[in-house]
C-alpha cells in the first residue's frame, strides 16, 4: 500500500512538472512571436504592395519601434503619399496627413480599420495588442497537422476590441518562425490568411521577410509587406516617438 502511494505521488509530480514545462514552452513561443520583428529598439525599411482586381500600388516606408509600446512609421513613396506618418505610444495613435498639414488622433474603435487602403489594419502595423498580454493561447493538433510544425490557438481575452473569434498560428518546430496565421470570426469562418515567406537574416536576426495577407472575403485582393532592411537593438532616439517628429517630414 505504501509503495503504491509513493508511486502515485511520483507519477503526479512528473505529470505536474511536465504540464508546467509545456506551459513555459508555449509562453516562450508566444513571446518569441510578439518580439520577432521588435526588440528593445528596431528600425526597418519596407515596401507594401496592395493588389486589387482594379488597381495596384506600392508604398515604400521606414519604421521605428521601441519595446512593445512605441511605433513610428513614415511613408517615403509614392510622391502623393510621401510624408504620411503614423505614431503609436502605448494605447494612443495618431496619423499625420501632410496634404492638409494636420495630425489626426485615431480612436480605439478605428484600430481594426484599414491602414492606407491595405488589407492590414492599424493594429497590424503598430501592434497595439500582443499575443502574450491580450490573448489566451494553447498548443493544438489539427487533423491536417504537419509533423514539422507546431500549432497555437489564440483566443482574445474578454473585452478586447478585436473582430476575431480566434487565430490559429503555425510555427516551425525549429526556431519557432511563423509559417502562417489564420484569422476566424466569431462564427468560426476563416476571414483572412497571412503567409510568412522568404526567410533571411537581417540585422543579425533570422526572420520571414515577406508577409502576404489574403482576405478571404475579397476575391483577387492581397497585400504584401516586404522587409528590405532591418536593425535590432541598435538604439533609437526618444525624439522619434513625438508629435513634433510626426509633422517634421524627416
Amino acid at each position: 500500500m505504501i509503495r503504491l502511494l509513493i508511486l502515485s505521488i511520483a507519477i503526479f509530480l512528473q505529470l505536474a512538472a511536465g504540464e508546467k514545462e509545456s506551459t513555459l514552452d508555449v509562453q516562450d513561443i508566444v513571446r518569441h512571436l510578439d518580439e520577432l520583428y521588435r526588440s528593445e529598439s528596431s528600425y526597418a525599411e519596407m515596401e507594401m504592395v496592395i493588389v486589387t482586381p482594379h488597381w495596384q500600388r506600392t508604398l515604400k516606408m521606414k519604421a521605428w519601434s521601441q519595446g512593445m509600446d512605441k511605433t513610428f512609421i513614415r511613408i517615403l513613396a509614392p510622391a502623393k503619399d510621401q510624408g504620411v506618418a503614423t505614431l503609436r505610444i502605448k494605447n494612443e495613435m495618431w496619423n499625420y496627413l501632410p496634404k492638409i498639414n494636420k495630425v489626426i488622433k485615431v480612436p480605439p474603435s478605428m484600430m481594426m480599420s484599414s491602414w492606407m487602403g491595405s488589407d492590414f489594419t492599424n493594429d497590424d502595423l503598430v501592434k497595439e495588442f500582443t499575443w502574450t498580454d491580450d490573448y489566451h493561447f494553447a498548443l493544438i493538433r489539427p487533423e491536417d497537422a504537419q509533423d514539422d510544425l507546431l500549432y497555437l490557438q489564440m483566443t482574445p481575452k474578454e473585452n478586447l476590441a478585436v473582430v476575431w473569434g480566434s487565430v490559429i498560428v503555425a510555427v516551425q518546430q525549429q526556431g519557432f518562425l511563423p509559417v502562417w496565421e489564420k484569422y476566424y470570426d466569431e462564427k468560426g469562418e476563416l476571414m483572412r490568411l497571412i503567409h510568412f515567406k522568404e526567410i533571411k537574416t537581417l540585422g543579425g536576426r533570422t526572420i520571414p521577410t515577406v508577409l502576404e495577407l489574403i482576405p478571404q472575403d475579397k476575391e483577387g485582393q492581397t497585400t504584401i509587406i516586404r522587409y528590405l532592411d532591418a536593425r535590432f537593438n541598435a538604439g533609437v532616439a526618444d525624439g522619434i516617438f513625438t508629435l513634433r517628429n510626426l509633422q517634421s517630414g524627416q
